[in-house]
């Protein structure tokens, strides 16, 4: 299994670097394609996930342009996990980069039905980040996905798959 993921995730940074383009330009072309699409046709763009972050210039095209989370905010998301009491246990998961287009310290998960406030521990690294949870519809067990921002936080390899447990936080 862990040969197949390192495959999957070769596979993906040989072809964002095959013609030149970084991974992260050719994600952020896909998704800014996608949104204009969804506004030319009419249809509302997905809601804001929760951020105070500012989207990434158009032109973006290394990490520490595509996070717009500022020091205080990321600084504010670990001291919270530190602190975080009585978290219910949601469940482990294997997270994937989600869009870096999209600012702010979240994660997109089927183990949540709505909107909340969450904890993500990265057990490889006994790093923890308190995210906002939102829901994805997928099959349990079918990964989730998580911000950039939050994957530096948790001090992921951006194009890992790790595996994290993932609380909700009492309101």
């Amino acid at each position: 299994m862990r040969m197949f993921k390192c495959f999957i995730v070769s596979m993906v940074v040989l072809v964002g670097c095959a013609d030149g383009q970084g991974v992260f330009q050719k994600w952020r072309d896909k998704n800014t394609q996608e949104l204009d699409t969804k506004t030319e046709n009419g249809l509302e763009a997905e809601p804001a996930v929760l951020t105070d972050a500012p989207p990434p210039p158009k032109d973006a095209s290394s990490v520490e342009e595509f996070d717009t989370t500022t020091a205080t905010a990321r600084a504010e998301a670990v001291k919270e996990a530190e602190t975080s009491n009585g978290a219910k246990f949601l469940g482990n998961t294997i997270a994937s980069l989600g869009a870096p287009t999209e600012p702010g310290i979240w994660m997109k998960t089927s183990l949540v039905k709505s909107q909340v406030k969450g904890r993500v521990d990265y057990p490889a690294k006994g790093t923890s980040v308190v995210v906002e949870l939102v829901p994805l519809e997928a099959s349990k067990g079918a990964g989730s996905q998580i911000s950039l921002a939050a994957m530096r936080l948790i001090e992921a390899d951006l194009t890992g798959l790790p595996e994290v447990k993932v609380y909700q936080l009492p309101e």
